[in-house]
């Protein structure tokens, strides 16, 4: 039992919605079966899927987490599946892979959607029959490993677009479990930010929340989630001047965007209702069809990187394989947009 509670003592949260999820985990921990943790960037998908881990059989052997979105095709085989001595000219010893690192334990894969075609082609390989061989071996091995993936996208769209094999997402698609946004469990958000204000004071003068603290921090629609949260308490822990949190030690933006709309994010484009409500004489009003498609693609572009770059924490790497692109076109989107990966 102590193990069990230490795994889910980090899931603070009473939203039904939050503990029905939750609460499935003891019996999906007992299963062996694979497991996708779906929800948006900033969830808590890898707190869910370490305990997954550690309520289960597994939890004495190690838990590996990667991100799949740091796994380039030319490293890949060689990152998941070890190499011997001599497999290539720079192979001067033996290097053990991930998967027999996590031997016994959980292989954590994160952002499963952002792993390219090769590398589905070789997961489905060790998902399909168990088996795999390190780079320069002459024998097979047999992966004693659970997979657990987690995604913020839809791996069935993926699917049905093209992006994402249907034979891997159906291997791994076991059992799913699902996170729900900050923003449709309201009631967590001031229990997480006392629990946060606990872990970071460190030993320092307790300090709370004022009322006003608290309003903001309810009233905000946090497109981060939980990991915004917890970096917005963290901040204001170096910031307040008194032992009572502020609203404006909070730093939170006065007008917070929709994290549902992208359009927030420039002046609104008139919707065709809109347009169709103006009259003849307003006519010189009328963006041209140029003009008017040039700001609706703009503002999805500014608010795809924007996503993009919070996903990845600031990783221009990353987030520039995530997106399918060249890295060098990449930075011309952000200079264009005038974003700095440094802000996220």
């Amino acid at each position: 039992m102590l193990r069990e509670r230490d795994a889910l003592s980090h899931l603070v949260g009473d939203a039904p919605r939050f503990l029905a999820a939750v609460e499935r985990l003891p019996l999906i921990a007992r299963n062996s079966a694979t497991v996708v943790v779906t929800g948006e960037t900033g969830t808590g998908k890898e707190l869910i899927a370490r305990a997954v881990h550690y309520l289960g059989p597994r939890a004495e052997h190690p838990f590996v987490p990667v991100n799949c979105g740091a796994l380039p095709d030319t490293l890949l085989e060689d990152e998941l599946f070890g190499h011997e001595r001599g497999a290539f000219t720079d192979a001067r010893m033996r290097r053990e892979g991930l998967i027999a690192e996590a031997e016994h334990g959980t292989l954590f894969l994160d952002e499963i959607d952002s792993l390219t075609p090769r590398a589905q082609v070789a997961l489905l390989r060790v998902l399909q029959g168990g088996a795999y061989r390190a780079l320069g071996g002459n024998r097979e091995r047999f992966a004693d490993v659970r997979f657990v993936a987690a995604t913020n996208a839809s791996l069935s769209a993926l699917v049905s677009s093209g992006q994402f094999r249907s034979d891997l997402y159906y291997r791994l698609c076991v059992l799913s479990i699902h996170v729900p946004p900050l923003r449709e469990r309201q009631e967590d958000i001031l229990p997480l930010a006392r629990h946060f204000l606990t872990k970071y004071q460190q030993g320092a003068a307790p300090l709370e929340l004022s009322a006003e603290a608290e309003h903001a921090l309810i009233a905000y629609s946090w497109p981060g989630n939980v990991r915004e949260l917890e970096n917005v308490i963290q901040r204001s822990i170096a910031l307040a001047p008194a032992a009572v949190v502020g609203d404006t030690d909070l730093g939170l933006p006065a007008h917070p965007p929709d994290p549902a709309s992208a359009a927030s994010v420039h002046p609104a484009v008139p919707s065709l209702s809109e347009l169709n409500a103006v009259s003849v004489a307003s006519e010189a009003q009328w963006p041209s069809f140029n003009e008017a498609k040039r700001a609706v693609v703009d503002s999805f572009e500014r608010e795809y990187l924007r996503q993009l770059l919070r996903a990845h924490r600031g990783n221009v790497s990353r987030a520039a394989q995530s997106a399918r692109k060249e890295r060098r076109d990449f930075g011309r989107l952000l200079k264009k947009h005038q974003l700095d990966p440094r802000a996220f």
